[in-house]
């Protein structure tokens, strides 16, 4: 049985998590590290702490689906107590918590994607496909998710304006717009627009289009239940737990 410490246990995917991984026979959930334990429901056999290094004393392996803050608390514990395999899931992360991630991914094995779908994976691959092939075609990403979700745009969405930039040898932080309002001129011929849309349980849907004079294409992605993060993860995690010290992509655990 792997010892499995969850993150985020409180969230949308943390409690679809639970669940399946006391369902999942070679999977224990050990610990849940918690912001604040009175917030918690107590389980039988699991131990509930605030403190990173209490919490993976007890633990194989981490599924992180929790807030940036901490993530972060998560992988400077780690840093200090010695390699973990983690899997995580968070979005929103800074540029100083990503260069973490790949400061402890030397002495740990991390998989960390913004959507643990096998749907997405495979939506982010036909992306790099259309967009060396659709070179004359201009694209425009949007994506729509619940009133509650913090960050804008998702972290997904991010991903597959990284995977058509890089496809196109472009700079993101050069191209990307999130917003156009007013009398802004035409559009820039590299410009990639990332619109963010919210409103009521919507749990994800994102469109990568693809369009040009005459003809376009749409590649659309929905998720219709949050189980399917929280199975992706499951998955990720088994597979982590037999990988070498490094950083991978949902990609490579499904071999999309």
């Amino acid at each position: 049985m792997i010892k499995v410490g969850l993150v985020g246990g409180s969230g949308r995917v943390g409690q679809r998590l639970i669940p399946l991984i006391e369902k999942d026979e070679t999977l224990q959930l050990s610990a849940l590290f918690v912001k604040n334990i009175d917030d918690v429901e107590p389980i039988d056999g699991v131990f509930i702490t605030k403190d990173i290094k209490e919490f993976l004393d007890e633990v194989e392996l981490v599924i992180d689906f929790s807030l940036p803050e901490a993530t972060e608390k998560l992988l400077k514990g780690v840093l200090e107590v010695g390699g973990k395999p983690l899997v995580i899931g968070t979005t929103g992360l800074s540029e100083t918590q990503k260069n973490l991630l790949q400061e402890v991914s030397k002495s740990s094995p991390i998989l960390y994607a913004t959507n643990m779908s096998l749907g997405v994976a495979l939506l982010n691959q036909l992306v790099e496909i259309a967009s060396k092939s659709l070179k004359e075609f201009e694209i425009e990403i949007v994506e729509m998710h619940h009133r509650y979700k913090k960050d804008a745009p998702s972290g997904t969405a991010l991903t597959l304006a990284e995977t058509a930039v890089k496809a196109r040898g472009l700079d993101l932080e050069k191209v990307r717009i999130s917003g156009r309002d007013g009398n802004i001129g035409e559009r820039k011929p590299d410009e990639i627009a990332v619109m963010a849309l919210r409103g009521g349980d919507i749990v994800g849907r994102h469109t990568v289009g693809f369009y040009n004079d005459g003809e376009f294409i749409e590649l659309n992605h929905t998720a219709t239940n949050r189980d399917t993060f929280a199975k992706g993860a499951v998955f990720a995690g088994k597979w982590l737990v037999n990988q070498t010290n490094g950083l991978y992509s949902i990609r490579d655990c499904l071999g999309v």
